[in-house]
Formats: C-alpha cells, structure tokens, sequence
C-alpha cells in the first residue's frame, strides 16, 4: 500500500489532493515552485516561466455552488461568479479549514521523477527537487502530477504567412495583463475561446478597433440563463443529461442551437460555427454581443496573410494599420520533470487512462489530476480524480488490465472525436456529468437513486432534476458527509445571498396579477358558455 505520496502543484488540483490523501490516511508532501498556493487563479502582474498566467479581470465562468468542493460550500455571501481573487481567498479558506499548508514546500522545482530500480515490485518514485540553489532527492510511494495544462503556449506561427515580416507587436494571450497601454491601437485577436471574447471585449472599450479572426466560429452563452440564474445550474441536470444521452444527435443539436440563438442571431453576427453539429465548448461572454453591435469588435474569417502592416483574410477583405496581435491559440502541455514515456500524445490522443493513469505502468503509482478539459467545472472533477487516485493508492480500488484500459482509451477517444471534432484544441475534452459519475462508481459514491427515492423523495426530484453539483457525491459511500443533503436543499438561498442587496418591501403587484390571471381565466369560461349557448 502506498503511504508516502508526492503532490507536484498546489493549485486547485494540489490542493485538493493534499487533503484527499489526508482523509484516506496517506502521508503527502507537495512541491510548489512558487511561493503561495492557487497556481492558474493566483494573478501576477509579471508572467513567470513555467507558470500558468492570467490577465486581471479574469472571471470563473461556472458557478459558486457548481464550483466549489463537495463538503466545504463557498460563503453565501460570495458572488455566483468569482472574480479570480474571490476564488483565491476561497482557496485560502479551505487550506486553512483543512491545515494544508503544512504539507506544501514552496519555492521547490521538481526537477525529475523517475521510477526506482525495483519499480516492478514496489511501485516507488525517486522525486528530486531544487529549493534554494539546493538539490536532493526522496522516495515516495506513490506520485500526484497537479501542475495543469495551461503553461506552455501554443503559438502556431507557421499558419500565418507573412509573420516575420509584420512590424507590429504580437504575442500570446497568456502575455496580456489589462488593457493599460493599448488605447488608440488597431488590436486583432486570433481565436474565439473564453480568452480571445474576454481579451477583445475588454481591449474594445480601450482601442481604436479591435477584430476577432475565427476558422470555425462559436456558439456564444451568457452566464444569465433562465430566470437570472447561473447557466450551468440550469443546463447540467441529470434530467437534461439523460435526454442528450438518448435522444438522437440531431434532435439534440437542434434543441441546444435553439437555446443557444434566444439571446441572439448568431449568424447575424459572424459567429455561427462551421460545424454546428459538434458539441464543441461554447464561450460564456456577457459582453461579446453588444461589443459587436456597437461595432467596437468586428468578427473576421482566418487569416490569410500578413504585410508589414496590414491582415489579409481568407474572404479577400483587408484591413490596414494593424499595431497588435493577439494569438488566443490555446495550450500545448508537456511535464519536463517526467520521463516522455509516461504521459504520451499520439495522433491527438492522450495515452492515459480516464486521463488519469499512463496504463503501460506495472504498479499505478503515478498519476496525472486536471489533465482534462469538462464541459463544466474543472473543481469537482478534479476532487472525485484525487478521491479515487487516493484510493486506487490504498488498494481499495483496482485498476483493470493494460489491455482493457488501452481499449478504454482509445473507445474514449472515438466518442470524443465524434463529439468534438478532431482538433489539437479538443484533445482533453469530455462530457461533464457522465465522466463525474463513471469516477463516483470507482469510488462508491453515486447515489443510488431507486433506494434514495424510497426514503427521500423529496431529495431525489432535486438531485434529478435540479443542478447536479458536487455535493451529490457526499451523499452515500466513502467520505459521506452528514451536510450533504442540507447543502442541496439549501442551494437557492446561497444563489440569491449575494443578489438580494436591497431591501425591498413586499408588493401588492403579486396578488394583483393573480386576481388579474383569475379574472381573465373566468372571462374565458364565461365566453365559452355563452358561445355553447349560441350553438
């Protein structure tokens, strides 16, 4: 059984896996080459080597309650959506809650990880680390890689002719900070994920004209949805789930095309996708639409080629007296501390098993938490990874054969392609909730909902049909947290908390339009009385 257990990062992956290992009783020891927690969430005015980097104003696009870990609920009083700051201090308070600082060595660079000569039998991990200008080296028993994806840009130069002649300045997304410094400039961003629409729509409020260059478009959410609350608390119910599972796919496009175009024409606006019928990752941008009917952004198609200082695109247009480029072109991921044997991309597929564990391993020691891209929260999956992994650690789960874990692997991927699309950008991506409970079944922890019923209904119809959050998995199993049931149910209140700033005095409108509703509902009975008389 493995007891000593290195954890690489104290992000939010780190993080929750320091005390996942500490509830199954193991003894962690994480490696943080910085000098605080909160990796990606942790803003710094200067971008670092190695280091995930964020621009200011960065917002969590999934909700508090969708968001925060299954049995510690963020404070009713923090907004639904958490400036990257808020969400910093929640980590904060959970570290403290759990006293996780005392296993963290900060300002240490794992500088190799390599399997013990006797790996085949014990599963062992030599973890060597430099703090200080000083080397050494230790002996763990088992190892958690939490260091992310979104540290190594990806920058595909040679897809845009005519780079080495552009006079501008251009540079990555993960460079830009806030838009000080860009007023009166021709800006034109490249790409339209969740950081191209924020980057262009803040810069718009700044720059002379800002252009958005996309190949494929993209469906556009707000975070608002029915009834002004969170959207993931509306669209990721077990019920709305069951139905994309089991409907046919066209009905399913269909239906989500149409939710999606209430807020407004995508195809009026440039950005209807080429391919509407894959269930690519929508952006969520309250500002994005009206920033394109002022005109301050104006959506292009790919680029063509560039001047010294003019963009040609795919459609034959120009535009002139570009001063910036912005490439929003996402990640590559690499773990220079690992040998290149372990965590293997091959032909745009992740060689690792649930992205989780490589299965070419005689001993599953090692392990890779948030190497993945949901089509919701990142922060509970990564928690019922580090539940697992934890366990799988213990002995008190099993992983099956290497050949049955390729096969799962390479199944995975052929959905995954046929959701998706085959793109680089793609690689990590998967649906939310089925992946959340094909972890819960490894672990015991999804709840049964034929038993739950018989007790509990009323609990049963919120599980079911309302938003599926983390607190579900507490509910039965190992780690079963007594608060479980109470934070479902209470759920709305913590919604509203921060929303209800004002105090209003109740109305008499309510009843007005009740009496109101009755009175035009007895007009119709009325009416057709008198129409059956007639006849």
């Amino acid at each position: 059984m493995a007891k000593k257990v290195a954890v690489i990062g104290a992000g939010v992956s780190g993080l929750i896996s320091l005390k996942c290992c500490v509830d199954e009783g193991l003894e962690p020891t994480c490696f943080e080459r910085t000098e605080d927690i909160g990796g990606l969430w942790r803003f710094k005015e200067n971008v670092e080597d190695g280091r995930a980097s964020i621009y200011q104003s960065v917002i969590t696009n999934t909700s508090k309650e969708m968001s925060c870990f299954s049995d510690f609920p963020m404070p009713e009083d923090f907004p639904n959506f958490l400036h990257n700051s808020k969400l910093l201090e929640y980590f904060r308070i959970f570290a403290k809650k759990f006293d996780l600082l005392k296993y963290i060595q900060f300002q240490t660079t794992v500088l190799s990880v390599k399997r013990r000569p006797d790996f085949s039998s014990s599963g062992q991990w030599e973890v060597c680390t430099q703090n200080n200008g000083k080397e050494q080296c230790a002996v763990f028993d088992a190892v958690m890689v939490c260091s992310g994806h979104h540290i190594q840009p990806h920058i595909p130069l040679t897809s845009f002719p005519g780079i080495e002649r552009f006079k501008g300045q251009y540079f990555h997304s993960r460079q830009y900070k806030h838009p000080v410094g860009f007023e009166g400039k021709r800006i034109l961003v490249i790409g339209i994920g969740n950081s191209a629409s924020d980057i262009a729509s803040e810069l718009s409020k700044k720059a002379a004209q800002v252009f958005v260059s996309t190949r494929q478009g993209s469906w556009v959410m707000s975070r608002i949805s029915k009834d002004g609350y969170p959207w993931d608390m509306v669209f990721h119910t077990r019920f709305s789930s069951m139905l994309r599972n089991v409907l046919p796919r066209m009905v399913v496009k269909w239906m989500m095309e149409q939710q999606i175009s209430q807020w407004f024409n995508h195809e009026n606006y440039g950005l209807e996708p080429q391919n509407k019928y894959l269930m690519k990752e929508p952006v969520l941008n309250d500002d994005l639409p009206s920033r394109i009917l002022y005109g301050a952004i104006k959506v292009k198609t790919r680029v063509k080629e560039l001047t010294e200082t003019a963009v040609i695109f795919e459609d034959g247009t120009v535009e002139e007296n570009i001063d910036v480029i912005i490439f929003a072109t996402g990640y590559t991921f690499s773990f220079p501390f690992l040998e290149d044997s372990l965590v293997k991309v091959e032909n745009n597929m992740v060689l690792l098993y649930k992205f989780m564990f490589p299965p070419q391993l005689e001993k599953p020691t090692l392990v890779c938490i948030g190497l993945i891209q949901p089509l919701g929260s990142i922060f509970p999956t990564v928690e019922l990874q580090a539940r697992w992994v934890t366990r799988v650690f213990k002995g008190l789960c099993g992983l099956p054969s290497e050949k049955t874990m390729m096969e799962d692997i390479i199944k995975r991927n052929k959905k995954r392609i046929d959701l998706f699309r085959e793109s680089q950008s793609q690689i990590l991506q998967t649906n939310y909730i089925d992946y959340l409970d094909e972890l819960a079944l490894e672990i015991g922890v999804k709840p049964d909902f034929v038993s739950l019923f018989l007790k509990d209904p009323k609990l049963v119809l919120k599980l079911y049909f309302g938003p599926c959050n983390s607190y579900q998995y507490r509910l039965v199993g190992p780690g079963q947290w007594e608060g479980a049931r109470n934070a479902i149910l209470t759920q709305k209140q913590r919604i509203l908390k921060p929303l209800k700033t004002r105090a209003l005095k109740k109305s008499s409108s309510v009843s007005a339009s009740l009496l109101l509703k009755a009175l035009g509902l007895l007009a119709v009975v009325v009416a057709f009385f008198f129409h059956l008389q007639w006849l």
